[in-house]
């Protein structure tokens, strides 16, 4: 593929708010083009800035208007299939239980298997919950996420059960759980 169809064809799903892909979106996109000169073609466009690879086999689309969120998107677009929602550390400081704030991490809780993925724009965490979906819908919301986002209590019961940084949570938010 030449580099302006690429661009044309990344700009109409870019504007629909889709700007990270997965190596396997490239084919669907592209068919015409053979797995050779498909991974060619991305090697191209990252050498020339229109796309950035956050993590093996996801790529992020320059040109686009990105929303803020680009780390969930990296996740969904990752662990596409499984539930996924920020929860641990990420939520619990969002919502004052612990005083530190995740700077440059993503702490997700997900039905997938359990990682860390450093990205140009922070760190991934992931971690693996066996809970049910009814489960997890129940203990998270919706927001302008693409991924879901923990309950207060929800949050403090993942950060409990994974058992780390419970040192850091301040007692007194969690009497208004």
């Amino acid at each position: 593929m030449d580099k302006l169809t690429a661009i044309n064809k990344l700009d109409e799903f870019s504007r629909n708010g889709r700007y990270v892909f997965h190596l396997r979106d490239f084919g669907k996109l592209f068919p015409d083009e053979s797995d050779r000169a498909l991974k060619a073609s991305i090697k191209r466009l990252v050498e020339n800035g229109i796309l950035t690879r956050a993590v093996y086999g996801v790529y992020v689309y320059n040109r686009a208007m990105q929303d803020g969120y680009i780390l969930e998107h990296i996740v969904r677009t990752l662990r596409r299939g499984e539930y996924s929602y920020v929860s641990l550390e990420s939520a619990l400081s969002q919502y004052g239980v612990i005083s530190q704030i995740p700077i440059d991490r993503l702490t997700v809780m997900t039905t997938g298997r359990s990682g860390e993925y450093k990205t140009p724009w922070g760190v991934i965490e992931l971690t693996h919950t066996a809970r049910s979906v009814s489960d997890i819908l129940a203990g998270t919301i919706e927001t302008k996420s693409p991924i879901r986002f923990a309950t207060k209590e929800t949050a403090v019961r993942d950060l409990l059960r994974v058992g780390r940084n419970t040192h850091l949570i301040d007692n007194a938010e969690l009497t208004n759980v």
